[in-house]
C-alpha cells in the first residue's frame, strides 16, 4: 500500500470521528439535528402556539366584556342623573302643593273662628264632628280642599282637636296626608340610588376584565418567548408558567358576570 493511500485512509477515519463528535455535541447532549430533540422542540412550539391562540381569544373576550360593562356604567349614571332630576321636580311640586294645602287649611280655621264669633253655625259640633253648612265661608273653603288633603282633614277632625289636647295639631302630621308627587319623588330618588349602585358595580366588573386582559396578554408574551429560548429547560419552564397563569386567569374569568 502506498503512502498516499495510507494518508487518505487516516484522514477519512479522523473525519468520521470529528463528524460523530459534532453530531453528539459536548457532554453527549443531542445536537440540534437530533430527531429526539427536534420532536421535543416541535411539541413545545405546538403547545406554545395553542396557548398563544387561546390567550389571544380570551384577551379579546375580556376586552369585549370590559367595553360592555363600561357602557352599562355610562348608561346607568345617565339614567341615575335623569331620575334625580325627576325626583327634584316632583319634590318641588309636592312642596308647592303642601303650601297650597296649608294655606287652605289656615283659611278654613280663620273662617270657622269668624263664624263662631259671629254666632253662626260653622258646621263644627261639640262632639268633634264636622258637617259643612251651605252658604258659609268654611263650607266654601272645605269643598275646595284638594282630594289628597280631604282624608287627612277628616281624620284630624275625627280626633277632636278642638277638645282633645292629645290630638294632632294639624292634618299634615297624620299618615293619611299623602302626596302622590312626594311619593313619586321618593321613588325616583330610590331609583337613582339603585342606578348609581349598578353603575359602580359595572365599573368594578369592567376593571376586573381589564385586569384579566393584562394577565392573558402576559400569557401570550410568555408563550411566544418560550419558542425563542435555546435552552430546553428554560423553554419548558417559561411555557409552564404561561400555562399555569392561563388556567388560573381563566378560572377567575369564569366567575365574572357576563354582559351580552
Amino acid at each position: 500500500m502506498t503512502a498516499a493511500a495510507t494518508e487518505i485512509r487516516r484522514g477519512g477515519t479522523e473525519g468520521d470521528a470529528m463528524t460523530q463528535r459534532d453530531e453528539t455535541g459536548p457532554r453527549g447532549r443531542s445536537a440540534p439535528g437530533d430527531p429526539a430533540g427536534s420532536t421535543m422542540s416541535r411539541r413545545v412550539e405546538l403547545a406554545a402556539t395553542v396557548l398563544l391562540a387561546l390567550a389571544t381569544v380570551v384577551t379579546a373576550w375580556s376586552a369585549f366584556q370590559a367595553t360592555k360593562w363600561s357602557g352599562v356604567q355610562a348608561n346607568s349614571y345617565a339614567a341615575a342623573g335623569a331620575a334625580r332630576a325627576e325626583s327634584t321636580r316632583a319634590s318641588t311640586e309636592a312642596g308647592q302643593l303642601t303650601v297650597m294645602d296649608v294655606t287652605a287649611f289656615a283659611s278654613w280655621i280663620d273662617a270657622v273662628a269668624a263664624e263662631t264669633r259671629a254666632g253662626r253655625d260653622s258646621g263644627l259640633s261639640d262632639d268633634g264632628t264636622y258637617a259643612p253648612v251651605d252658604g258659609t265661608e268654611s263650607e266654601f273653603l272645605y269643598t275646595r280642599f284638594r282630594p289628597e288633603m280631604v282624608p287627612a282633614f277628616d281624620a284630624w277632625v275625627a280626633a277632636d282637636p278642638f277638645h282633645d289636647d292629645t290630638a294632632p295639631r294639624t292634618p299634615f302630621l297624620l299618615p293619611e296626608y299623602r302626596l302622590e308627587a312626594q311619593e313619586r319623588a321618593d321613588a325616583e330618588l330610590d331609583r337613582a340610588e339603585d342606578l348609581s349602585a349598578t353603575a359602580r358595580q359595572a365599573n368594578q366588573y369592567g376593571d376586573n376584565y381589564v385586569l384579566t386582559s393584562i394577565l392573558f396578554a402576559s400569557v401570550a408574551l410568555f408563550a411566544a418567548l418560550s419558542t425563542k429560548l435555546a435552552h430546553r429547560t428554560a423553554r419548558r419552564g417559561l411555557l409552564g408558567v404561561a400555562a399555569v397563569l392561563f388556567v388560573a386567569s381563566t378560572a377567575v374569568v369564569l366567575t365574572f358576570p357576563k354582559e351580552l
